[in-house]
């Protein structure tokens, strides 16, 4: 086969994979709500009750953290990151793996599923925050953002890690279901006190951020406000550690899913038999 040929076949057969993920995604938003209206309404009654609940409870104790913007833009880079993350674990931690009945139908693939979910969480999480800025914009909220491309990254990761981290508890799922279920729900619940979004890293004491840095949304949280306030300058976290968390977590991922695909899968068939 010569070259110009072998070009062609890799772009057919990256046309066609991208073509499936496309039907995968649009089959998995159908499946997790039913039709794409009902889910975007969810995301956007979940974001909502999130945004309200943090609310009223910083009017209760006080806006303690010293940061000259729009306090419901502080909300927003805190919570719609978490939230961005959360889903993402969930997603990919709900995708089919290597001794799932689906595996067997060509030409569903783990990786496949594995994206399918994550862009599905992802497609339903955009539009609603969308949505939700936008209400907020025609509301009076200043959407005013210092610098908008600095919040490429921290966005991104957030949700990128998110599937790093589902990968991990979808690998480890087989070998034990019940403490990885309970793990994986204290994670994300952890997210809540360990993410930084009540408290900015540079309003933190120095001795707590050592409570705090392991989590690579406290990373991405803590870059988006310095994008997003043009006051926020005093820089105590650092994109490279959510970017190589990130890549680590998922390299594990896909490692741990080659090993259960020769060895969980093989013994699955040996049981059938």
């Amino acid at each position: 086969m010569d070259r110009a040929a072998q070009k062609k076949s890799l772009l057919m057969g990256t046309m066609e994979f991208m073509e499936l993920v496309y039907h995968s995604v649009v089959r998995e938003v159908r499946t997790q709500s039913g039709n794409a209206t009902f889910g975007i309404l969810k995301e956007v009654g979940q974001i909502t009750m999130f945004m309200g609940m943090f609310y009223i409870l910083f009017m209760f104790m006080g806006r303690s953290a010293a940061i000259r913007g729009d306090f419901m833009m502080f909300l927003i880079t805190g919570i719609l990151l978490m939230l961005t993350h959360i889903k993402a674990i969930g997603s990919v931690r709900s995708a089919q793996n290597a001794t799932s009945a689906m595996m067997q139908h060509a030409p569903m693939t783990v990786i496949l599923s594995i994206l399918a979910n994550a862009f599905a969480g992802l497609y339903l999480q955009a539009v609603a925050i969308i949505l939700v800025v936008t209400t907020l914009w025609i509301f009076g909220m200043d959407t005013t953002i210092d610098n908008p491309p600095g919040l490429i990254l921290p966005v991104f990761f957030s949700w990128a890690s998110g599937i790093g981290v589902g990968m991990i508890f979808m690998m480890l799922s087989p070998l034990a279901p019940g403490f990885i279920k309970i793990f994986s729900q204290a994670y994300m619940r952890a997210q809540m006190f360990t993410s930084g979004k009540f408290l900015p890293a540079a309003y933190m004491p120095s001795s707590m951020i050592g409570f705090f840095e392991w989590n690579p949304l406290f990373h991405t949280i803590d870059q988006a406000r310095l994008a997003t306030f043009i006051n926020y300058s005093k820089d105590v976290t650092s994109m490279k550690y959510a970017i190589i968390f990130t890549f680590t977590t998922i390299i594990i991922g896909l490692m741990g899913e080659l090993w259960a695909r020769k060895n969980l899968s093989k013994s699955k068939h040996g049981e059938n038999r």
